[in-house]
């Protein structure tokens, strides 16, 4: 079983290093890489401001989510996992908890914008394409997959 816990405000820079090992994961052109690492860099007081969760081993996040409402929706904020931990579990139990945790604050969708590296993932636990959001990275044309889950 995988000990699931909030995130501690102290954990922003492991965190940082998960979210961009994660992204960098697919492969992604440096200067793309670059050019998101303001969004992908947690400071404290983002999990002071926002409920993260964290998926640990040896008492030290190896994966985490954040969980927002947006327009009295639930939002997934971020699901990273740290590469050498992908395809052992850790992805499908913070999603797990994810609804879990939108399910007991009383919500019925669970939406979230996804890597599309990611959407077989997201598929597997029976989400759900719903729309699209269109953006350019370093003048590429980029289309994020936004998904829903019923919970």
């Amino acid at each position: 079983m995988i000990e699931i816990r909030r995130v501690r405000p102290e954990e922003a820079e492991a965190i940082t290093e998960i979210a961009l090992a994660a992204k960098r994961h697919w492969g992604y052109p440096e200067r793309w890489m670059q050019l998101w690492a303001p969004e992908l860099t947690f400071s404290p007081e983002y999990f002071e401001a926002n409920e993260s969760w964290a998926a640990l081993a040896d008492g030290k996040p190896i994966g985490f989510y954040t969980l927002q409402v947006r327009d009295g929706q639930a939002w997934l904020g971020d699901l990273f996992v740290k590469p050498a931990y992908m395809g052992r579990g850790v992805g499908r139990a913070l999603w797990s908890h994810a609804l879990d945790e939108a399910r007991q604050r009383g919500f019925r969708l669970l939406r979230f914008e996804s890597d599309p590296n990611a959407v077989g993932f997201y598929e597997k636990m029976r989400a759900h394409q719903v729309g699209e959001r269109r953006s350019e990275v370093d003048g590429q044309p980029r289309v994020l997959p936004v998904l829903e889950i019923e919970l």
